[in-house]
């Protein structure tokens, strides 16, 4: 190509330079704003979740009470067959079971 179309072929491809780099720019100068409200939107816990994480807390507390509820029996049943092991167990599941309760809430039948 000769060289006395170079400057002619500048002056056609300046225009659409000039596009490519103002966004390039405009992608440089938002990037630190996109980047910050990212970790703040991590950082951040919205209700929705906060809602779910306490039901999740609150439905393995349940859990954990019906399951102390039943071991708590089943001990109760051995100690009063005369398994004194098993009347520490069931004193201690009945602790526990004190322990959580009024950290899950009460719902009337």
């Amino acid at each position: 190509m000769p060289t006395r179309f170079l400057p002619a072929l500048a002056l056609c491809a300046l225009p659409l330079l000039s596009g490519c780099i103002a966004r390039t720019a405009a992608s440089l100068v938002t990037a630190p704003v996109r980047v910050a409200g990212k970790a703040a939107d991590m950082a951040t816990t919205s209700q929705s979740e906060a809602d779910e994480n306490r039901g999740r807390e609150i439905r393995h507390r349940e859990e954990r009470l019906g399951k102390l509820e039943r071991q708590y029996q089943k001990h109760l049943r051995e100690c009063d067959d005369g398994n004194e092991d098993s009347c520490l167990k069931a004193r201690n599941d009945h602790a526990e079971m004190q322990y959580l309760m009024p950290s899950v809430p009460y719902e009337p039948k």
